[in-house]
């Protein structure tokens, strides 16, 4: 039987996130975006590389791009390489951390030094001079050579953050009878520990999606997308941003796309952290 304390479940936590107005309005806005890419074969005016009319032309509602695709249309297509690299990034950064992190904090002692320490050394890189480096290596990065870099880029601050969530239910009354019951380590924090980090978590999950997006886009824009030949929000900024005073909407729709997202997970993430440190 579960000694798990009355403190926030998923469900009963997502049910009261869902009464907060900040969450639901990041949420839903999320959620368009998404759908705006996931939906561009069913209704984008054009195909990813279907030539629309000449190059810089104001046809169709953002005009066309400097080799007359459709701007709209290359936006649709273009978020969905970038939104779903950035969400599997997210998930691996996540998951990497939650495990050093909560680890670190349960086993304490030489093991929490050594795991922190080597963290820290991993925390005086740059995430995105990270990626760059070994992409420059690459010459044409596979979608899931970007995904690892920027998940693990990710796991040394979700590690930071885990561990001293974990710090503070380890030693938690519920903790200490469930190990004085004789039950395993890994079921004591499966089963004790990280339900009740579960609001700090979903927190962190937000800001680490929102510097995906931002570091997946700024890889496209220095070229390192993973299909050079596909509609890439980031790439479209590079590839347009000579013809910005001709036709700036080339360069500004995906900027605007990038901005609405990352400020729309924001507001989710804020949203859950409020629950959380109210311990509502």
């Amino acid at each position: 039987m579960s000694t798990t304390a009355s403190l926030p479940s998923t469900p009963s936590f997502l049910g009261r996130a869902m009464k907060q107005k900040r969450f639901v309005f990041g949420f839903t806005v999320t959620l368009l975006v998404i759908a705006f890419a996931v939906l561009a074969p069913l209704v984008a005016p054009y195909g990813e590389e279907e030539t629309a009319g000449p190059p810089y032309s104001k046809g169709g509602l953002f005009g066309t791009d400097y080799l007359g695709q459709d701007v709209l249309s290359r936006l649709m297509h273009g978020g969905q390489g970038v939104l779903l690299i950035s969400v599997l990034a997210t998930l691996l950064g996540m998951v990497l951390g939650i495990l050093i992190g909560v680890v670190a904090a349960y086993a304490g002692g030489w093991w929490d030094e050594v795991l922190m320490r080597l963290n820290d050394v991993l925390l005086a890189f740059p995430q995105i001079l990270l990626a760059l480096v070994v992409l420059t290596a690459l010459q044409n990065p596979a979608a899931w050579v970007i995904i690892v870099l920027v998940g693990v880029s990710h796991a040394p601050r979700v590690a930071r953050v885990s561990r001293g969530v974990a710090l503070g239910i380890v030693s938690r009354d519920f903790v200490v009878a469930a190990e004085a019951l004789g039950e395993k380590r890994s079921r004591v924090i499966v089963a004790e520990v990280l339900p009740n980090m579960i609001g700090p978590l979903l927190a962190e999950a937000g800001l680490r999606l929102t510097y995906s997006i931002g570091v997946v886009a700024a890889l496209g824009f220095l070229g390192f997308a993973a299909d050079p030949g596909a509609a890439n929000w980031g790439q479209m900024m590079n590839e347009n941003r000579l013809g910005l005073q001709t036709q700036p909407w080339a360069v500004l729709a995906p900027v605007l796309m990038i901005a609405i997202f990352t400020i729309a997970t924001n507001l989710m993430a804020d949203g859950l952290a409020q629950l959380s440190q109210r311990g509502d």
